[in-house]
């Protein structure tokens, strides 16, 4: 008896560990946005406005410091924007503040195939590997980016 109580408690772990797991896989974003101007900004980001989203992500981060979805777009946005630098900063605070945040390893490990840091990159996806109990969209993304990235580069 005690063992069939075991594996049903495991599989209720299991269960809510993969139901949180497709919920973090959405876009990038490990929890639902609070913020008003979070949210405001994630639409624009996602329409590809991201120079409008930027002025929203700075008003986020200012009233929440510790919000790691807003470095997170505020790292997309200006890697699509162009500007490596700040995204890897923001992208930075995104994992100082949440280490395993799935969106912004994935994006981050992009950005390091495009300065060509393979090595760096599949650092990346060995956190997304861990981090992804179940498997997530963000470890299939990169996996594939830097499959893509060896074919094209030899490797």
């Amino acid at each position: 008896m005690k063992s069939v109580l075991h594996l049903a408690a495991a599989a209720v772990v299991a269960l809510g560990l993969a139901a949180g797991g497709a919920q973090a896989a959405g876009g990038g974003d490990d929890d639902p946005p609070k913020n008003k101007d979070l949210v405001r900004a994630a639409a624009l980001v996602d329409k590809g406005s991201y120079a409008e989203a930027l002025p929203l992500l700075a008003r986020a981060v200012a009233a929440e410091p510790k919000n790691a979805d807003a470095y997170n777009y505020l790292g997309y946005s200006h890697r699509k924007l162009g500007d490596t630098e700040a995204a890897l900063g923001f992208y930075r605070k995104a994992l100082e503040i949440k280490p395993t945040h799935l969106g912004a390893n994935e994006y981050l490990g992009e950005l390091y195939l495009e300065l060509g840091d393979l090595k760096k990159a599949e650092e990346r996806l060995a956190v997304l590997d861990t981090a992804c109990f179940f498997g997530c969209d963000e470890y299939s993304d990169l996996k594939e980016a830097i499959k893509a990235y060896k074919k094209r580069n030899g490797g």
